[in-house]
């Protein structure tokens, strides 16, 4: 890699993390820059899994507050979580270069329409929850989640998505304490997946560090940010990316 590639990656990982503060889909615009600098796309997904690791633990920590009296649905969820991302990593490193290049676009195609459809299905999310008379069931959230870390840690891009509406489907609560429950589902999924990737050997450590740094100063600008862009403006440009990047992969 030249000093170029690393400064292409690194501005992708520092817009991945602004995006990610703001509107999600980071992975859409950071993945794609690292094959485009010549990385075989399964090492990308498994450098870029590892570089974007650092984001979901700050998003964590930031509502760590609204954990509280959580801690059975942690118990029960994050087990599934783990198991899950690993099981979704394992199942990466198995996948032939070739097959992985065929399924990249509709891998992106997936995030991308989880990602325009991200604000229905948090009103979704809002409006079961205000239903009368819902019992909650956490139990059934168990092999959703852990189908949806599978996913996680296979690719990841749009799992926050898909982990919101599981968990609104089966627990009753405000959006805050399930959306802290998501950072948390969405964290175990992807530091689980990231700590089984570091001891792989299929890490390009140097785009990953460096990577990682965008992605921390891309996270914080997006907190200094929030109150100035418009997250649905945001989102839908990262959905036109990520239409833009599957129809490229598709045309290859």
């Amino acid at each position: 890699m030249t000093l170029f590639d690393f400064a292409l990656i690194a501005f992708a990982a520092l817009a991945a993390g602004l995006v990610n503060a703001l509107a999600g889909g980071g992975t859409l615009i950071s993945f794609p820059m690292l094959t485009a600098v010549g990385i075989s796309a399964v090492v990308a997904n498994i450098t870029n899994t590892v570089a974007l690791a650092p984001g979901y633990f700050g998003a964590t920590l930031a509502q760590a507050g609204d954990l509280r009296g959580q801690k059975r649905r942690l118990w029960l969820l994050l087990p599934a979580a783990v198991l899950g991302g690993l099981t979704g990593g394992l199942l990466l490193l198995n996948t032939e270069e070739r097959l992985f290049r065929e399924l990249i676009p509709y891998l992106i195609l997936l995030a991308t329409v989880l990602l325009a459809f991200q604000t229905q299905l948090r009103a979704w999310v809002v409006r079961r929850m205000q239903h009368t008379g819902m019992v909650e069931h956490p139990l059934l959230a168990i092999a959703p989640i852990f189908l949806a870390a599978v996913y996680g840690g296979y690719f990841g891009a749009g799992l926050s998505v898909i982990v919101l509406a599981t968990l609104g489907l089966v627990l009753e609560d405000t959006l805050t304490r399930l959306n802290a429950l998501k950072q948390g589902v969405a964290f175990s999924t992807n530091m689980a997946a990231a700590l089984f990737f570091i001891f792989s050997g299929e890490v390009i450590w140097p785009a990953a560090l460096v990577m990682a740094v965008g992605a921390l100063v891309g996270g914080a600008l997006g907190g200094r940010l929030a109150g100035r862009i418009r997250p649905n403006l945001l989102r839908w440009i990262v959905v036109g990316i990520g239409l833009a990047v599957a129809v490229i992969y598709w045309a290859r």
